[in-house]
């Protein structure tokens, strides 16, 4: 079942990814990343995405939230599952927490 899942997610990561770059007319969405993609089993798919412009990640995640009925739709055509998960995007922060924890060992070292 896990491997199931994790097949899945990697589907879902790579065609979110080409609707986002490909389909949506949008020049934020130009800069939009897709990091990872947690599916879970209560038919919820967390997109989790950065955006290359750190000020405008917000706005691209708010975005990508009131299109994620079109982008689930346009999902749904490319993938043969027999229910395609609600999507919740998420600004993903973990480079920014990355970042801050290696400052963080400078300083102590220093």
């Amino acid at each position: 079942m896990a491997n199931k899942t994790k097949r899945i997610a990697a589907l879902i990561q790579r065609n979110i990814s080409d609707i986002i770059l490909f389909e949506i007319k949008n020049p934020l969405m130009k800069l939009v990343s897709v990091n990872y993609v947690d599916v879970s089993g209560d038919d919820y798919a967390r997109v989790y995405v950065t955006h290359l412009e750190k000020e405008k990640a917000k706005e691209a995640v708010e975005t990508l939230n009131r299109l994620k009925g079109v982008i689930r739709s346009s999902l749904s055509k490319k993938l043969d599952i027999y229910r395609t998960p609600d999507l919740v995007f998420i600004l993903d922060d973990t480079y920014d927490k990355g970042a801050h924890i290696e400052e963080l060992i400078k300083k102590i070292n220093n």
